[in-house]
């Protein structure tokens, strides 16, 4: 055996360090990450996120109009964090969150918090439908809705388990959605989506 292979025998597995949400954390309080940096701890592995484009950030902000009459019954959230067990912390584009007393100022909404998620996607689509929503489901939030701004569509994610999610609805654009732990909440599919295109 020559010294190239013996090397490459004792080089068959090389160990990968996968942060905590506790280690992330001490990185940005650290200076580590830029505070404006747009990042995402995905199992344990750092995310950039791309720049929010003038579409996406539009259908934001017409959701955020659309859902605001609920903030007396549930907080709303924009882009802020969400705890996905001990190694992710994702940001959503929005959350409709159960009220509870102190609100969420101790600790970031975990998913068993969560009435209703979306996500806005137009350059991440693949990541947010294959990896965020298994994700998500995995980790039991009860009902996430997919924007893919590309096709004007939705879908709707429900019944969360260990393999994702057990149904994936598709609305066509006048059928009406209705949020299952949202009360008082309808749109039909196209009304989700800017009239301006």
């Amino acid at each position: 055996m020559n010294a190239f292979s013996a090397r490459e025998e004792r080089e068959t597995y090389v160990a990968r360090h996968k942060l905590t949400v506790d280690e992330f954390h001490r990185m940005g309080e650290a200076g580590v990450l830029p505070r404006d940096a747009r990042v995402e701890l995905f199992e344990g592995e750092l995310i950039d996120m791309p720049p929010i484009g003038p579409a996406h950030a539009s259908t934001v902000d017409h959701l955020v109009a659309l859902l605001s009459p609920l903030a007396q019954a549930a907080v709303l959230r924009v882009q802020n964090p969400l705890g996905v067990g001990q190694r992710s912390e994702l940001i959503p584009d929005l959350m409709l969150l159960r009220k509870r007393p102190g609100g969420y100022t101790a600790s970031h909404p975990r998913p068993e918090d969560v009435l209703l998620l979306i996500e806005v996607s137009d350059t991440t689509l693949r990541y947010d439908r294959d990896d965020k929503m298994k994700l998500y489901a995995q980790q039991g939030v009860a009902e996430s809705w997919l924007l893919d701004l590309g096709a004007r569509s939705v879908e709707i994610y429900l019944l969360p388990g260990p393999e994702g999610y057990g149904q994936i609805l598709r609305p066509v654009p006048k059928q009406v959605i209705v949020p299952s732990l949202v009360p008082g909440f309808s749109a039909a599919m196209r009304e989700l989506f800017p009239s301006g295109g």
